[in-house]
């Protein structure tokens, strides 16, 4: 039996330090030397040579802080997507630089102003036509119970987005408010058998949630303001705390207000066209049925901005109350 060689390891692999150099120290030159793939040649695209339109990071998160309207500010954990375009000829990005660039402005109180400069910072670090950056937060608020006198924070989600496209630049307020539906259907029905047959029934109502995206003009427009116009438009919000008398409030409240999925997108939308500081707008709003094991939605838009032929897949998923 013939003995098999020994396999050449030692010889096809270099010896190399296992052991991390805590004390190594990088200098210009080394840094000159490093690779950088992102922004090499043309020749190394992979697939269609063709613009990209969103190229960047998703959901890096900061805290920043926020004005009052009547004063003050608040600190708040916040989610930034951070985007840039990118020409047919080009590899693609260093994606740190978006961060760097935000970063340069995180320490400033947030206005749609440092938006703005971070925008233009990142856009021409990437050397690109168009940016985009969308933040988002949950914007905490206290509420006061119907009748007892309680209070409690309610959170509404928030995403602001300053987009650039082709020059022209939008700012976008994307505002999530959640409430209650009462069917009027299911309402006239239950009266009907109160009265044709003294038979007890309860109109079915649900948690409902509604997103209103707006395009934003002129004067600031302040979270609290948004809050304000979708109380006006539907006043069944959710309620924080609650007692026996605050329960027995929101039913009489709810009674008071039945709504269908279209009587809803008509009633924020009225409040939007009568606000000047809103341009283009779109509401999408979602009943997520008690009586049905499907939901009830709607969608309505004004302006160029948010017109599609199409429906995004996940439109209404995003919508969860």
């Amino acid at each position: 039996m013939t003995e098999a060689s020994p396999i050449a390891t030692e010889r096809a692999c270099p010896a190399l330090n296992r052991e991390y150099p805590a004390d190594f120290r990088v200098d210009d030159a080394y840094k000159a030397s490093l690779p950088d793939l992102q922004n090499g040649p043309a020749s190394l695209i992979v697939g269609a040579r063709a613009p990209i339109q969103h190229v960047g990071i998703s959901n890096f998160r900061l805290p920043i802080r926020y004005q009052a309207p009547q004063g003050g500010e608040i600190a708040l954990e916040t989610s930034v997507t951070g985007t840039v375009s990118l020409e047919a000829d080009r590899k693609g990005i260093n994606m740190s630089r978006i961060m760097r660039s935000f970063y340069a402005h995180a320490e400033k109180r947030f206005s749609m102003g440092v938006l703005e400069a971070a925008l233009e910072d990142y856009k021409s670090d990437l050397g690109s036509v168009d940016a985009r950056i969308m933040m988002r937060l949950s914007y905490p608020m206290r509420v006061e119970s119907l009748r007892s006198g309680l209070s409690g924070w309610q959170y509404y989600d928030i995403a602001l987005e300053l987009a650039e496209q082709a020059g022209r630049r939008l700012r976008i307020m994307h505002f999530d408010y959640v409430y209650s539906s009462t069917c009027p259907c299911s309402l006239e029905l239950a009266e009907h058998a109160r009265q044709m047959r003294g038979q007890l029934a309860t109109p079915h109502s649900q948690r409902s949630v509604a997103r209103l995206s707006v395009v934003m003009q002129g004067d600031t427009l302040w979270f609290e303001d948004m809050v304000a116009l979708c109380r006006r438009a539907v006043a069944t919000e959710t309620q924080v705390m609650v007692k026996r008398e605050d329960e027995q409030a929101f039913a009489e409240l709810n009674a008071a207000n039945p709504i269908f999925v279209e009587d809803a997108v008509r009633a924020f939308a009225a409040g939007l066209m009568a606000e000047p500081r809103v341009g283009d707008f779109r509401v999408v709003a979602s009943h997520q049925e008690s009586l049905h094991s499907h939901d009830a939605v709607s969608v309505m838009t004004r302006g160029e901005t948010f017109a599609h032929a199409n429906l995004d897949p996940a439109i209404f998923a995003g919508l969860r109350a």
